[in-house]
């Protein structure tokens, strides 16, 4: 290699690594200690992969700085401020590319476009404290895992784009030409359906109003408050044209149901959906701290026969089908055994087809589970 770039070995060697970074559980120079372990053949190996994979998220996560203005912070919180150095400095400029190829649901490859948009500052000092504290203090989330992973993201997560210029949305209240962006507008959906049974009445389309006769219009920012923040806006809205019994009733429902015992989400959705759903309940009733979810859970994927589940290749089994084929029994026993808590979990036809012969024995009482 030095040969065919036209290097001499005074130039490359001795080749010694500098530590800058320690990284937990793999010390200040695991790039090539993990090397020498996989046994990596040449810089044609696939194995680099994994331990670029590997190093890059250990390093970000637990990784703490051996030299420089930031020694002894955690990469984590210095990487933006050592961005933001370089750049200053001249010595580095903003990039952008994506990560990878990306599909759309249709197939067709997506490309890419730069565009305006509005910012969340989620690294803001004291929102992200108040989250933090939440998480460590108030927050189950049922496992140390989890626990951990949730630490870990409130730390990553810095800024996040809150709109865009298509689709089906919001539009933000300051700017008509967005539509809040999906992730950041079903953060807090959950205070509106304590009260959509009296609003809408089951009519999803908006062609008939609800048993509260309240219309779209009537629901302004001062109506919002006295239904969700009554302890900071107890004052009824005279100008509204609701009647003060109908919004008290609408209160009433929120306060019964709130705050969030327990949501059940995936956990793919933590790093954004959930650590955003924290973010924007405290930034929504920062002072009534009762207000905040209390706990969440997240489960892994679902896989079939060890593989993971597309339409495209055919692997596919919805809840229908599977009741359809196996029997409800059968796909009871088959998800059970499965797995839970945050590993993926894999449905088994094996499992599925076995248990029909055992219930159909078990009738007769010749086998038991």
């Amino acid at each position: 290699m030095r040969e065919k770039y036209g290097l001499s070995d005074e130039q490359v060697l001795p080749f010694e690594v500098v530590p800058i970074i320690n990284t937990e559980n793999l010390g200040t120079t695991p790039a090539p200690r993990l090397y020498d372990e996989k046994k990596v053949q040449s810089q044609n190996d696939p194995k680099l992969v994994e331990i670029k994979t590997q190093l890059y998220l250990a390093g970000f996560t637990t990784g703490v700085m051996l030299v420089g203005q930031f020694k002894g912070e955690k990469v984590s919180k210095v990487k933006p401020l050592i961005k933001e150095l370089l750049v200053k400095q001249g010595d580095a400029f903003i990039y952008h590319e994506p990560e990878g190829k990306v599909v759309s649901r249709s197939g067709e490859e997506c490309v890419v476009a730069l565009s305006d948009q509005w910012y969340l500052i989620y690294g803001e000092e004291k929102w992200r404290g108040q989250v933090k504290s939440h998480v460590e203090t108030t927050l189950n989330v049922f496992t140390p895992t989890a626990k951990k992973i949730y630490q870990e993201k409130v730390d990553w997560l810095e800024q996040w784009a809150c709109s865009r210029s298509y689709g089906l949305g919001t539009v933000v209240p300051w700017d008509a030409q967005f539509v809040i962006e999906s992730l950041s507008d079903s953060t807090i959906y959950m205070a509106y359906y304590t009260v959509a049974h009296l609003l809408q009445g089951g009519v999803l389309d908006g062609s008939k109003p609800g048993p509260s006769k309240i219309k779209p219009e009537q629901l302004t920012d001062d109506v919002w408050n006295y239904i969700f923040r009554n302890k900071e806006f107890p004052t009824y809205p005279k100008d509204c044209g609701i009647e003060k019994s109908i919004l008290d009733q609408l209160r009433q429902e929120f306060e019964f149901w709130y705050p969030v015992d327990l949501r059940v989400s995936g956990k793919d959705l933590i790093p954004n959906h959930l650590i955003m759903s924290l973010y924007n309940h405290i930034a929504v009733w920062e002072k009534q701290p009762e207000m905040w979810p209390r706990s969440f859970f997240t489960n892994g994927h679902l896989t079939l026969n060890n593989e993971k589940m597309s339409k495209q290749t055919g692997n596919f089994l919805t809840l229908m089908q599977a009741i359809e084929t196996y029997g409800a029994d059968a796909t009871r026993f088959a998800l059970a055994d499965s797995g839970d808590t945050m590993e993926d979990a894999n449905f088994l036809s094996e499992t599925a087809n076995s248990v029909i012969l055992k219930l159909t024995k078990d009738k007769h009482g010749s086998t038991k589970f």
